[in-house]
């Protein structure tokens, strides 16, 4: 206001214009921008024509030429343009006039929170691959010099300066040394700020695996116990193993710190075949070559393999032959018994024949039940094996025409046996008799 004054006193004798030189803001920040301001207190009494002003900084022109704007916008600031202002005004006349220097300080934001992050995320790359280090600033102003570091003792990587809040370092193909720990500093004139240690493991793909079969002795034998051992020399952590007979599945196993996985398995006769293994970590799977196990069946276990396969066949194919037969013959006798028979009462009992014609001596016979029931209804139909055996006579009987014709023809052989059919029918029972 003073020099305001003073400056307006002295006007009509001098004949001078006075310029101020104002900045907005005062106290700029780097990145941000200042409006410099060319302000005239006291206009010149020749004034002919538009005035035209200039800024400068350190004895340098800011804008080339004159301009009748008296504003200049500086977009952005950083500390190297921090210095000395002032302005010139100049009439049609050519008469110029200066504004008295004013000290600009562009201000600098020291860095901080200091991060770094991996490409692929989370640290996991695998062998070959790209992996990229990406330093991060929240905060800073001004140039700013990255630097990364490898493991606990600092090894100094890579070194950037750079007007950002961010720079990246790239490993192109990473190795199996590279899996260690990594950290970053940023500082941009006030000190490095560090980050927080980051994990980077390299994964590598499983190798083909290996199946190895360990048994108590050779060869195997049924009921031994014996370890399928399967393991892959090469792979990151955890490998998933799986067992295959004949490609069909019998279990499974991890190993989460390497190494190699195995499947204990209790022999029987049906076991043997062709073993493989697979070895997977989320990286592809491998296949083990097929090994081969032979298990031997002791001889007296073999006997009784042989002897039961032969009997269940029998049985499984002879039996219901022989009850269908059977019951087709009874149905088709039952439905010829008399009509003065009731339905409910039982036919006289057949007397038992002699194997043999004019036998004076009954024979001697043992039924043999079998455990072959066909049930129908209220009927139930069980098979029975009657066997006779022959009692000698005391004194030789005459021959009749039956021995003649069997001392004839020698090789004709009268059956042994008898075979009885029973149908029992609640609550009474009939016997049916069949030679």
């Amino acid at each position: 206001m003073l020099l305001g004054l003073m400056l307006l006193m002295c006007a009509p004798p001098c004949e001078l214009t006075a310029l101020l030189l104002t900045a907005t803001p005062s106290r700029p920040v780097e990145g941000g921008s200042v409006t410099l301001t060319c302000n005239v207190l006291v206009p010149s009494r020749r004034l002919d024509g538009p005035l035209q002003f200039r800024f400068f900084r350190d004895s340098r022109v800011l804008w080339p030429g004159w301009s009748s704007s008296p504003e200049l916008q500086l977009p952005k600031v950083w500390r190297e343009d921090s210095g000395s202002y002032w302005c010139e005004e100049k009439t049609m006349a050519a008469r110029v006039a200066r504004s008295p220097r004013v000290q600009i300080q562009v201000q600098r934001v020291p860095v901080c929170n200091v991060s770094l992050e991996t490409q692929p995320p989370g640290g996991q790359v695998q062998k070959g691959e790209r992996l990229a280090l990406v330093c991060m600033v929240a905060r800073g102003t001004g140039d700013i010099t990255f630097l990364w570091y490898k493991g606990a003792l600092g090894l100094n990587l890579e070194t950037k300066t750079q007007r950002s809040l961010a720079a990246k370092f790239e490993i192109p193909a990473v190795r199996d040394s590279d899996t260690d720990k990594y950290y970053c500093a940023a500082d941009n004139g006030y000190g490095p700020s560090l980050s927080e240690l980051v994990s980077v493991t390299v994964r590598i793909p499983v190798s083909r695996p290996v199946l190895t079969i360990r048994g108590p002795g050779a060869p195997a034998e049924v009921g031994d116990v014996v370890e399928l051992r399967c393991e892959a020399q090469r792979g990151s952590p955890p490998i998933l193993y799986r067992f295959y007979r004949e490609n069909v599945s019998l279990g499974r196993s991890s190993a989460h710190a390497g190494g190699g996985a195995s499947f204990n398995l209790s022999l029987t006769a049906e076991h043997s075949g062709n073993y493989s293994c697979e070895a997977d970590n989320g990286l592809g799977a491998w296949r083990s070559a097929a090994v081969p196990l032979n298990v031997t069946v002791p001889t007296e276990d073999r006997k009784e393999l042989l002897a039961s396969g032969i009997l269940e066949g029998m049985l499984g194919v002879l039996g219901p032959v022989i009850l269908a037969l059977f019951c087709c013959g009874l149905r088709k006798r039952l439905g010829r018994r008399p009509s003065g028979n009731p339905r409910g009462s039982p036919p006289s009992p057949v007397p038992p024949a002699s194997g043999y014609v004019n036998s004076p001596a009954p024979l001697q016979g043992q039924s043999v039940y079998e455990n072959a029931n066909v049930v129908r209804g209220d009927e139930v139909y069980s098979l029975v094996y009657h066997t006779q055996q022959e009692r000698p006579p005391a004194v030789p009987p005459p021959r009749t025409r039956v021995e003649d014709q069997v001392s004839q023809n020698p090789h004709r052989i009268f059956p042994p046996a008898r075979l009885s059919f029973f149908c029992r029918r609640a609550p009474q029972t009939l016997k049916l008799m069949a030679t």
